[in-house]
């Protein structure tokens, strides 16, 4: 094949042009013969150069039909390698002379010719004249050219008939023209493997990796796979080590399958290699296709240390199979964190072990560690807690070190210090901490406060500007001083835009702008600083926080601040010597309980500037509180040496660091640590105790304000293994740091593994900058708290963590972003965080700028107006990122030279609100877009937008990009091509903002906009439609069929678990118009944790609406709105949220409040909750407050009576609560009661229960009990009224149930004679007795007369039965059973007679009609029988035969019967006519049970011709000849005598008569005379018996319908003979 020609035009029936019309053709010979070249060799190698061959036969060979030798003229049709014709050259003339040469028919014409041209030459010397006989020689060789190309293409045509005519010749396997070819390429690169493939009918192209079929639904943005026109291609995204494999195209049709190799290698540059990930292989290891089983041995277990030491943890790794050189990935984590090599960790990898050293223990080493093994098969992890307890002391009574120094708010004056206080304070409380300062590259320690500091956090000044400083933390009590803590880590004292500056700068292609601060202008003083504020507020200090002027004048500028006491006017300078550099400041030595006010101002060499505005009044003390002490302490036993402690957290604590516990031997008094490192949560194992030994606990919580009090000592317990082993290593599904490791079991931060199922997020095409994102990985992992944190149960339980699947979580997506550096994850954060849960997504501050905008768009500079946007003023937070793309672009209104356009909010936002957007465009060209245009400078808050100054009729795309605090995203993808035409149709436009709200597992809220454009008429309504999100179009349907006004609709009666999408569509007076844009996908189930609105009163009546968010960011803000309307006038309604509840409290709640209340909480996952206030839960509302403000007791119940045990009677009601004050008045007819023997009182104050007993009641009580209550200013009472009717009942149950216990003292029935229907039918009479011994009888009576004992009475576990097999009428009868012994009599009677034996007989009736097979068909010779079994039937069973639904009138034709347990009906000489559905009913007095057969049809029919069978062969058994009896066996006969024997013959037809002698036929004669008479009896009669007479004589009688015979034997004998001889 031509390398020039694409495969899929070689056989095009098309591609040859001689299919073009005759005017074409004309047209290119005229085109060919103004042509100056020739078509000779010139023009074979014009063709060949091309990838052409120039066939040089044609149709019609001129050669055979001459004599003489003729040259071959060539053709002019090009043929491929198989000589199939893809079309023609125009031949190139190149001379006069060779076209003489060249194209004459024969060697005549030549000569002819040349002779006339030569005489034409000589004769005409005007060049017109040549040129005038070279065209008609050019036309008459063409003509002939074009001649013959038409013939061929006859001829061609005429062969392609044929091959279409027998299709099987066209088909052929696949085969591969162009086949994938190996690539090497470097890591984040994307590689495309391609291959071309041909065949018939088209192949099936697979692709494998490592002979696993690839499916790209499987990894979402990782791979790509294309086919057109033959050509396959494989798109692998930002290839990463995993990538490296041999890939397989396998291509099939029905003719049979062909495959094609490649292989990818990825390669790393280097030093790029992350210190996580297993070192490069040295040399070749073929582990594709293998699965790896990892087993870890010889572990770790819990450990302990003391501060100072070195420690190894190690395990054994064994992996199976063993693959020389192969080297898994070995990863350390210390609770959820990822260790790598540092001073302080150790690591090493032996090829079958892995060991983690700690060189130097502190008291920060102490958690749960975990070693994770991955293969590319999965992983195995394993975990045990290391415990580090305190070094000694230098001092005996000195408190622990210190621990967790870090540095925060580094800047050019001062660093914040912040620190944990440890768990022993040597039995002294600590007095405060010194803080020490050394400058990195030197060992000298300097003390940065002359006066201890109580709080954990301080600020260091006097830093010299550049430098880099380490810091750690002494503890001290009046004993002495602490050791000191571990070193921090260096900060350097500069500006954090320096810092950030420095952390990498871009490299030149990047396209990156970098915007510097302006040029300071020359002699000019600096304007006002601007923001001043307190960012904290401590008894020791205050730190103030301010941006730079806009105008900074010359030089650098510094700052002087100024404080006021408030109630003066009087400004006193703080820093009077030296002016600070940074826009941070801390003061001390400011007196407590005072407040404060501070200003600003800036200087340089012009001079001072003015002040900033003042900050509002601040009051020295410490804002933050220490934690009140935990609550109940509860210790469970785990194993032998450990318990695991759980307790109640700290109320209302803020800024809680973690809980410290103790545990002590009871007895001993002496207090030890459990645990020398804060752990989060509310439960701990403690480690290292000693078995046997009693232990209670204690636990304190610690935030930086400090320690708590110790909660309350726990229960003793017991130190023991418990059922089952306990929980190993510390491993609790709610720890933090002491002990998480559900992030490393759960969660897996890889992309790779067998067992993984993580879909990569969607490449949105956008870059990242290298270094950059190094850096701030690495800043970002040394400022993380807790690495890999647990999710919250519920949302790990909403999301399906599991082991072997990963679910998105916050913290799994910081890993992710830390693991982008080293695994080259390409896609950006925003796309990570799409899939995250926006009510607990938080990235760290390395992802802030991990989206950069396209190389060819400069960066965006906006402005928000801060009216407007009220999060303008909140500071940047350092866990935010600039947000994901808006899509779903759409137009919502058209005009002449503007269009409104509508899109969705990004999926994920950033972690902060979206302050606004903007919107480009671009105009559209003939399907050429063009650059594109900001429509807006200022962002737009709205999701809706009018760009203007567009041109009439023109197409454009737009693009739109959200914007937060962190920045401008990246834009989205362009919109369609829309034109700009103005609307004129008479219906609205689509409504727009579509939102969903209130997702529960059957309804869920829509929330929509009005359409811009209004139509013709305004919008009177609206219809919602709904739709299964994998259903087709065809499925939408509506929800509403009357059109509602409102821009909001429940909808309900979802399916729970299924997904669904909805659209919106508007109305007016002309019509339904454009339905909106379809929702996002969302499924109908209520989220765990999901809370709804809760309506409060409190005491003083207040009505209130509550709404609490559990999975709450710290960016997360309640919004209430009335009627899906925010509520922004307070009059009538204010907002108070505090933490993660919020409540919307009414000022006086009236009629005015009726309506819909809802709270929605932004960046969640959708928390959202309404209300309906309506007129009837207003009114309840205003009693309620009613209640509330003039109190009365609330009673759980009021004054009630109960008899209890030995008829005593009880008066009790509960209150609801009661205060150790109340008191209760006991009356009984406006008489008080009192404490004695007749009435006994009781008051439990804790459960609220009052209580009064009297042992029986007697005529004197009957009237009016009432109970008084009272506690404070409250009161209540209840009464209760016993007379009459009602106090004779109750007395009568006083005795009746003290005759009850009495006879409960002696044998008794616990459940009374009863009977019970078996399956089988069999009636048992039961009694369940209680209180029996060996001497208590039991009798049986019937109708007075006692049962005898036999085997049909039983006695077994307190159940007496009497068994009635087959019970029939005469068992009907009054049964009693009597016990009795020495301590008393007790009855109990069951009445079977009348109603009663009946209600026994239809038990028993439903029991045989249950056991009744399906009514069924057979055959008899009388006609057709339906029948049915029963397992058992009793005579006074009614059944009920039914003929279509119509109780059967039974005759002589139509009987029913019953034979054992067979009940039949029996049709005698069936009809048509009895075709039809027939019925048998049992009846059992209830609603009864039919049995159905339907006799119609092929039933009938086969059994009718059953009937007739049976019936012909017992009219044929019936009338065949029969010999009925007479005849003897044997006849003795003396001889002489006269024999005579008749026997009956009967038969219908009247049979034949045979008789035969010795099996030969005898004829009647003298001597033996036949006779046959009336056709009944035969006789046979010899008159003088013989000798010869013996023999075997036999009648044989037959007619049509059978035949029959009878043998007898005559035996004659001669008397005179001796002994009577026989003959």
């Amino acid at each position: 094949m031509s390398g020039s020609i694409p495969f899929y035009q070689k056989h095009h029936r098309h591609y040859d042009r001689g299919y073009r019309s005759k005017e074409t053709e004309s047209k290119l010979s005229q085109y060919q013969s103004s042509s100056r070249y020739t078509a000779g060799s010139s023009t074979s190698t014009t063709s060949s150069s091309r990838g052409l061959k120039v066939s040089s036969h044609s149709g019609l060979d001129v050669s055979r039909l001459s004599p003489v030798p003729k040259r071959a003229k060539p053709t002019y049709l090009a043929v491929d390698r198989e000589n199939q014709i893809i079309g023609y050259v125009v031949p190139i003339f190149r001379g006069s002379e060779e076209f003489a040469t060249g194209y004459s028919g024969t060697e005549e014409a030549r000569v002819r010719d040349s002779a006339a041209y030569m005489a034409r030459r000589d004769l005409f010397t005007s060049g017109l004249e040549m040129e005038r006989s070279e065209l008609i020689s050019r036309r008459e060789a063409m003509r002939e050219s074009a001649e013959r190309i038409s013939q061929n293409k006859r001829i061609h045509e005429h062969e392609e008939h044929f091959k279409r005519m027998n299709e099987d010749s066209l088909m052929h396997p696949p085969e591969f023209v162009i086949k994938p070819r190996s690539h090497t390429v470097w890591e984040k690169q994307c590689v495309r493997l391609h291959c071309t493939v041909t065949g018939w009918p088209d192949p099936r192209v697979v692709w494998y990796k490592n002979n696993v079929t690839i499916d790209p639904l499987a990894n979402p943005g990782k791979y790509k796979l294309e086919s057109k026109y033959s050509v396959h291609s494989l798109e692998i995204n930002r290839c990463d080590f995993d990538d490296t494999a041999q890939y397989r195209v396998s291509a099939m049709n029905s003719k049979g399958e062909l495959s094609a190799f490649a292989s990818i290698v990825v390669k790393r540059f280097k030093g790029e290699i992350d210190e996580s990930l297993p070192a490069p292989r040295q040399g070749p290891v073929s582990e594709y296709g293998i699965n790896f089983k990892t087993h870890i041995v010889d572990k770790f277990g819990v450990s302990f240390g003391k501060e100072g030491e070195t420690m190894s943890l190690g395990c054994t790794v064994v992996i199976y199979p063993a693959l020389h050189r192969y080297q898994p990935e070995v990863q350390w984590y210390r609770d959820g964190m990822l260790l790598s090599p540092s001073k302080w960790h150790h690591m090493h990898w032996s090829g079958d072990r892995a060991t983690l050293t700690l060189t130097h223990l502190n008291k920060e080493d102490e958690g749960l560690y975990t070693l994770r093994v991955t293969t590319k098969s999965g992983y195995e992890t394993y975990s045990a807690y290391v415990f580090v307890r305190d070094a000694d002391a230098e001092l005996e009574g000195a408190p622990g070190a210190p621990l967790d120094v870090r540095c925060l708010d580094a800047n050019k004056d001062y660093i914040i210090v912040t620190w944990k206080q440890p768990a022993v304070d040597g039995g002294n409380s600590i007095l405060g901490y010194f803080v020490d300062r050394c400058e990195v590259g030197t060992n000298h320690w300097i003390q940065c406060n002359d006066t201890p500091v109580k709080f954990a956090r301080f600020p260091v000044t006097g830093l010299v500007e550049g430098r880099s400083y380490i810091f750690r933390v002494r503890a001290v009590n009046k004993s002495g001083m602490s050791h000191p803590s571990r070193v921090s880590e260096p900060v350097g004292a500069m500006d954090p835009a320096d810092r950030a500056r420095m952390r990498g700068t871009s490299a030149p292609w990047t396209g990156q702008i970098i915007v510097t601060e302006e040029e300071p202008a020359e002699r000019i003083v600096p304007g006002r600083p601007l923001e001043l504020q307190v960012t904290e507020a401590t008894k020791n200090y205050v730190v103030l926080s301010w941006k730079p002027p806009g105008e900074k004048g010359s030089e650098g500028v510094m700052y002087y601040v100024e404080k006021c006491v408030l109630g003066t006017d009087s400004w006193q300078r703080v820093n009077t010597e030296i002016p600070v550099k940074s826009p941070r400041f801390a003061l001390f030595d400011l007196a407590e309980g005072k407040s404060y006010s501070f200003r600003v101002r800036c200087c340089n060499s012009a001079g001072v500037g003015e002040p900033s505005e003042a900050t509002e009044a601040t009051t020295v003390g410490d804002k933050l509180d220490i934690p009140s002490a935990p609550g109940k302490v509860v210790p469970t036993r785990n194993t032998d040496t450990s318990v695991v402690v759980s307790w109640e957290a700290s109320k209302d604590a803020k800024e809680l660091v973690g809980y410290y516990i103790e545990g002590s031997i009871v007895g001993s008094n002496v207090w030890e640590p459990c645990n020398n490192k804060p752990v989060n949560g509310s439960r701990f194992i403690c480690h290292g105790l000693i078995t046997g030994e009693t232990y209670v606990f204690r636990v304190r919580a610690v935030n930086a304000a400090g320690l708590s009090q110790f909660s309350q000592e726990s229960e003793p317990v017991e130190v023991k293994a418990a059922i089952g082993g306990g929980v190993p290593h510390g491993v609790l599904p709610e720890m933090g740091p002491g002990g998480n490791v559900g992030q490393l079991t759960e969660h897996r931060p890889r992309w790779t593994g067998a067992h993984e199922t993580v879909q990569s997020p969607p490449d949105t095409k956008q870059k990242r900058n290298k270094a950059q994102a190094d850096t701030e990985a690495r800043e970002g992992a040394g400022d993380a708290s807790s690495g890999l944190a647990q999710p919250d149960p519920a949302e790990c339980k909403s999301k399906g963590c599991k082991r072997g699947s990963v679910s998105w979580a916050p913290d799994l997506a910081k890993d992710l972003v830390l693991e982008s550096v080293s695994d080259s994850v390409s896609d950006s954060l925003t796309d990570i965080a799409a899939h995250l849960d926006p009510g607990t997504a938080e990235v760290q501050d390395q992802a802030v700028e991990t989206v950069n905008e396209p190389e060819t768009k400069q960066a965006r500079k906006f402005s928000v107006d801060a009216s407007a946007n009220r999060e303008t003023a909140r500071p940047r937070r350092e866990s935010a990122a600039s947000p994901a793309p808006p899509y779903g672009i759409t137009v919502l209104e058209c005009v002449r030279d503007a269009m409104v356009l509508g899109w969705k909010q990004p999926n994920f936002v950033g972690g902060a609100d979206i302050i606004g957007y903007f919107v480009d465009y671009r105009e559209v060209i003939d399907g050429v877009p063009g650059n594109w245009h900001e429509a807006n400078i200022k962002a737009v808050s709205e999701r809706a937008y009018r760009v203007s100054d567009l041109k009439e009729n023109k197409k454009y795309q737009f693009q739109v990009r959200a914007a937060n605090i962190a920045g401008v995203g990246i834009p989205s993808q362009p919109s369609d091509t829309f034109l700009c035409e103005e609307w004129t149709i008479a219906v609205p436009g689509p409504p727009h903002d579509l939102q969903i709200r209130e997702v529960r597992s059957d309804s869920l809220v829509l929330l929509w906009k009005p359409p811009i454009y209004q139509g013709r008429d305004p919008v009177n309504g609206f219809y919602i439609d709904i739709k299964e999100a994998e259903a087709p179009e065809e499925a939408w349907r509506g929800v509403n069929t009357k059109a509602t006004e409102k821009l909001y609709f429940k909808v309900k009666n979802l399916k729970e678990g299924e997904t669904y999408v909805f659209r919106v569509r508007a109305q007016n007076k002309a019509g339904v118009g454009k339905t909106s844009d379809v929702t996002e996908p969302v499924p109908a189930e209520t989220k765990p944790g999901t809370k709804e609105i809760v309506v409060d009163v409190n005491d003083d009546g207040i009505v209130s609406l509550n709404f609490e968010c559990c999975n709450m960011t710290p960016d997360s803000k309640f919004v209430w709105s009335k009627s899906y309307e925010e509520i922004t006038e307070s009059s009538r309604m204010t907002i108070e949220t505090k933490g993660n509840k919020s409540k919307a409290v009414f000022s006086a709640l009236g009629e005015e409040d009726i309506g819909l209340y809802s709270c929605f909480v932004t960046h969640t996952d959708g928390a959202s909750a309404s209300y309906n206030l309506s007129a009837e839960e207003l009114q309840r509302l205003l009693v309620i407050s009613h209640d509330h403000k003039f109190p009365i007791i609330p009673l759980k119940s009021e004054l009630a009576v109960e008899m209890q045990e030995k008829g005593r009677v009880r008066f009790w009601l509960q209150a609801d609560k009661m205060s150790a004050n109340g008191k209760v008045d006991y009356i009984f007819n406006d008489n008080l009661l009192s404490q004695g023997e007749k009435y006994k009182m009781n008051f439990d104050k804790n459960t609220g229960v009052i209580e009064m007993f009297m042992d029986s009641l007697t005529p004197a009580d009957e009237g009016t009990f009432t109970f008084q209550l009272q506690d404070g200013k409250a009161t209540n009472q209840s009464s209760l009224v016993l007379i009459g009717d009602v106090f004779k009942e109750l007395q009568k149950d006083s005795e009746f149930q003290r005759k009850e216990w009495f006879r409960k003292q002696g044998p008794h029935f616990i459940e009374y004679l009863s009977y019970e229907v078996t399956p089988e039918c069999c009636v048992v009479l039961k009694c369940k007795v209680g209180n029996m011994k060996k001497e208590t009888s039991a009798l049986w009576y019937k109708d007075g007369r006692e049962i005898k004992a036999d085997e049909h009475l039983g006695f077994s576990e307190g159940v007496l039965k009497l068994e009635i097999a087959q019970i029939s009428k005469k068992d009907s009868g009054v049964y009693k059973v009597i016990l009795k012994d020495d301590r008393g009599t007790d009855t109990s009677t069951l009445n079977l007679t009348d109603q009663g034996f009946k209600d026994l007989m239809n038990e028993v009736f439903s029991y045989i009609a249950n056991s009744s097979t399906p009514l069924k068909i057979t055959s008899t010779e009388h006609g057709i029988r339906l029948y049915t079994f029963v397992s058992y039937y009793n005579d006074l069973l009614q059944v009920t035969w039914h003929y279509k639904d119509s109780a059967i009138a039974f005759s002589d034709r139509i009987k029913s019967g019953v034979v054992g347990e067979q009940l039949w009906l029996q049709i005698t000489e069936p009809t048509e006519k009895d075709m039809g559905k027939y019925a048998i009913e049992f009846n059992d007095g209830k609603g009864g049970l039919r049995r159905t057969v339907e006799l119609s049809g092929q039933a009938f029919d086969d059994a009718f011709a059953e009937f007739q069978r049976l019936k012909a062969a017992a009219v044929a058994e019936r009338n065949r000849a029969r010999v009925a009896g007479g005849l003897p066996d044997v006849v003795t006969i003396q001889e002489g005598k006269a024999l005579n024997l008749t026997c009956n013959i009967s038969g219908d037809p009247l049979p034949e008569v045979t008789w035969l002698k010795n099996d030969k036929e005898i004829t009647s004669n003298d001597h033996c005379i036949l006779k046959f008479a009336s056709g009944k009896f035969a006789s046979f009669t010899i008159t003088a018996v013989d000798t010869v007479d013996s023999g075997k004589y036999t009648i044989l009688v037959k007619n049509k319908y059978g035949t029959e015979s009878a043998d007898f034997t005559v035996s004659v004998f001669i008397p005179d003979e001796a002994g009577g001889k026989k003959k």
